[in-house]
């Protein structure tokens, strides 16, 4: 049910559709050809959690990151990822690709609004790609189904890692636009149906926590080179070619790409160096093909002119 705005000066009325979705309806949404072979949960009790690691520099004190914390995070990647025939699915468009698109660029958006950590959009697309790839949506996905994994997309993630976090009213009008308002009753509903889909593994490694690990470890650590990959980051769930990489990849060739702009200006910044220290944890080969569809392949041609740089 859709309800027109009474007052379009409103911020809480800005194209104000509370869609008022049988939450049943959510509730039943099935789940793609069962698993096979389901992610066994493997973290224990003793086993340190992959959440984001602190910096390797405080203030003036710099301190060398605990590798032993990058090892735990690699072994829980396989278990926080889309299956594995997500991206062939939306390239042959058996998946709307598009509204994907459009998900991914308004989690975004509000997150940059809100001046949200970087973390939480990447939890947040992360949440989104992880429960489509699983899950049949009504109306193949299109429209108000993406729209709807997304807020609670958002919404999860910012409260795994914010401090405050805005009404489920407030988040959805924050940007100005056609997308739908869904009544918060819905977007809990779909909040409870989104952690149960994703067996609830909400703590996702995520590029930036290997930022620190993989960033140059002679200080002091050039502001410019984090500020940078952190960009790229952000920027590569824009493409969707970049589904068919790991946190780690994506983070340790957004440090590449970073370092290589830079050169020598700044110390640690050698590209061909830097590359073979980071084997230690990724393929330098594979290091070396994601930088190359970074900066070079037509599909991610439109990136280089996101990053400016």
């Amino acid at each position: 049910m859709a309800l027109s705005p009474s007052d379009p000066s409103s911020a809480s009325s800005n194209l104000l559709l509370l869609c008022a979705e049988d939450a049943d309806d959510v509730a039943s949404w099935e789940p793609h050809d069962p698993d096979p072979h389901p992610h066994p949960i493997v973290s224990t009790p003793t086993s340190p959690s992959p959440s984001p690691s602190p910096a390797p520099f405080d203030g003036d004190e710099w301190r060398a990151p605990d590798d032993r914390h990058v090892s735990v995070m690699l072994a829980a990647e396989p278990h926080h990822s889309p299956r594995p025939d997500y991206l062939s699915r939306l390239r042959d468009r058996s998946l709307d690709a598009t509204s994907r698109h459009d998900a991914v660029n308004w989690i975004l958006k509000v997150c940059e609004l809100y001046r949200f950590r970087p973390v939480t959009p990447c939890l947040a697309v992360s949440y989104l790609d992880r429960f489509l790839s699983s899950r049949a949506l009504p109306g193949g996905g299109e429209g108000w189904a993406t729209e709807l994994v997304s807020v609670a997309s958002v919404w999860v993630a910012a409260k795994m890692e914010e401090t405050q976090v805005p009404g489920l009213l407030e988040l959805q009008t924050a940007e100005e636009g056609p997308r739908r308002v869904f009544d918060p009753r819905t977007v809990r509903r779909m909040e409870l149906l989104l952690m149960s889909a994703l067996a609830w593994r909400m703590r996702s490694p995520t590029p930036f926590d290997y930022l620190p690990h993989f960033a140059p470890r002679r200080p002091p650590l050039p502001p410019l080179l984090l500020a940078r990959a952190s960009s790229l980051v952000l920027n590569a769930h824009r493409v969707v070619d970049f589904l068919g990489y790991r946190a780690s990849e994506i983070a340790a060739s957004a440090v590449l790409c970073a370092a290589r702009e830079i050169g020598d200006s700044s110390p640690g910044c050698d590209g061909d160096e830097l590359a073979t220290s980071l084997a230690k944890w990724v393929s330098k080969t594979l290091i070396c093909s994601t930088v190359h569809k970074l900066f070079h392949e037509p599909s991610a041609a439109s990136l280089r002119d996101l990053f400016r740089i």
